[in-house]
């Protein structure tokens, strides 16, 4: 809380509060990438390497079942967000707002003087004087470097920052890599420097998803009409530019025409319109009207509240009515099954193929018919170090003698992340079946596992073992 020249408290600006939460996020986005745990990042999608690394776990390419998830948490909980609270997602937490408020409020405001108040954001620089250019462009100078640094952190996400730095030292032989840096760098310079909010209003196309996902308990920043007086006249043209105007149709109304609320929006909106898809919910106006309504002891005229609450007066907002509560519940569902997915990961991967040859039949000595089978084996090892793996056959608890392992005979070691083919064959010595007519397919559970680690790192795979009709086994004889 802070008291203005009346002795009156307000309460702490909003404007403070999003630099808090803007110096957070991007202290968080900024490191979030260099944390590593067992080798595994929070969150990496590495098309270089084929992996998902997710809540500091490795995922393989073949497991990506995931981002589906990921997505749909993502955009159920912005809409339940907007649900809530309007547009919060775009005042508090989208880049796009984070960046401007840096080049605007920070860099050419604060930094080097070439807008003369955040409070006013209308309010545009001389730049026919010289002195204005030369902040101009040492502005963008200063933002083409932070430009770059924004542009290399959404990298790190799919690039490990190490890997990064790395490849950046040959930049011909990571054209991609080294394209997307500068493609982003640009587009950001653009964005923010010349495109500014206009990029909200007619480029980002959440503005218009939004009026579909609002109702009357959604918060938002509100002009209270009741209190304030109609500025406008039911066709949003005509505008009283004085309170002792406004007092000679509404005298009660207690805006004062300052305009205060108008000059501080980075959207350049009027809020006394009322709800305007331009709002990105920042409540800058909220502050002004704060401060301005403050020194004359009244509460401000604009809030962050709903239109159940402020315009129709029906009574509390309603925070958790049936749709908020929908939202909450599919969001819950979502996480509930990525967690649950995501906690029966393989430890490596395993395909099966038997080759197009059913079997072959064989004598050996002492009159024995050997029956073998043959397959092709494609592992994977997703741990970081070098293995050994090997496996064994499984039957049914009903199935007649065994199946042996002819090859190989020994463990195998396996590089991480690298495929590795090996052709197995299986043989029994027994008789499996005795049909005259058809061959008999006989199902078997093949277990891989790593040597040492048979806790932790073995996985199960449903085949078949061909066993030859009656009379192919007897001509062998």
């Amino acid at each position: 809380m802070s008291e203005n020249s009346v002795g009156i408290k307000l309460p702490t600006p909003w404007r403070y509060k999003r630099y808090l939460f803007f110096t957070f996020s991007t202290v968080f986005a900024l490191v979030l990438p260099w944390i590593k745990i067992n080798e595994s990042y929070f969150f990496l999608l590495s098309f270089d390497k084929l992996k998902l690394h997710l809540a500091f776990v490795q995922f393989d390419m073949q497991e990506l079942y995931l981002l589906p998830f990921l997505l749909m948490i993502l955009f159920l909980g912005i809409f339940g967000m907007t649900v809530v609270g309007g547009r919060v997602f775009c005042g508090w937490i989208c880049p796009q707002t984070v960046f401007r408020v840096i080049y605007r409020d920070l860099i050419e405001t604060k930094l080097l003087g070439l807008r003369k108040r955040i409070k006013n954001k209308q309010q545009e620089p001389d730049m026919s004087l010289t002195e204005n250019r030369v902040k101009k462009a040492v502005a963008i100078l200063i933002w083409t470097v932070l430009s770059l640094v924004a542009s290399a952190n959404m990298i790190w996400y799919f690039v490990p920052p190490e890997d990064f730095f790395n490849y950046l030292l040959d930049p011909f032989e990571h054209v991609v890599l080294f394209g997307t840096l500068l493609f982003t760098a640009l587009f950001l310079i653009y964005d923010i420097v010349f495109l500014q909010e206009e990029y909200c209003i007619y480029v980002c196309p959440y503005s218009r998803v939004q009026s579909v996902l609002y109702d009357e308990n959604t918060v938002m920043a509100l002009y209270n009409t009741n209190r304030g007086g109609h500025i406008y006249d039911e066709h949003k043209v005509k505008q009283f530019t004085k309170q002792s105007e406004l007092q000679k149709v509404e005298p009660h109304a207690e805006c004062t025409a300052c305009e205060s609320c108008v000059t501080v929006c980075p959207t350049h909106i009027d809020i006394r319109k009322g709800l305007q898809l331009e709002c990105i919910n920042c409540l800058e106006c909220v502050d002004a009207c704060t401060v301005v309504m403050g020194k004359l002891g009244k509460p401000s005229l604009v809030t962050w509240s709903s239109d159940y609450e402020i315009i129709d007066k029906k009574g509390k907002t309603q925070y958790f009515r049936p749709k908020v509560i929908a939202y909450a519940l599919l969001l819950v569902a979502l996480t509930v099954g990525m967690v649950m997915m995501g906690s029966k990961k393989e430890h490596m991967l395993l395909n099966i193929n038997k080759e197009n040859r059913l079997y072959s039949v064989s004598k050996i000595q002492d009159g024995k018919v050997a029956v073998d089978n043959a397959y092709e084996f494609l592992l994977q090892n997703t741990q970081n170090d070098k293995m050994d793996f090997y496996f064994e056959v499984i039957l049914p608890k009903d199935a007649k003698g065994k199946i042996e392992i002819l090859k190989p005979t020994e463990p195998f070691d396996v590089t991480p992340d690298v495929k590795k083919k090996k052709i197995v064959v299986l043989r029994t010595y027994d008789i499996l079946a005795d049909d005259a007519r058809h061959d008999t397919i006989i199902p078997i559970t093949i277990r891989a596992y790593a040597i040492g680690h048979e806790d932790k790192i073995t996985v199960f795979r449903e085949s078949t073992f061909v066993y030859p009709r009656a009379d192919v086994i007897k001509n062998i004889k």
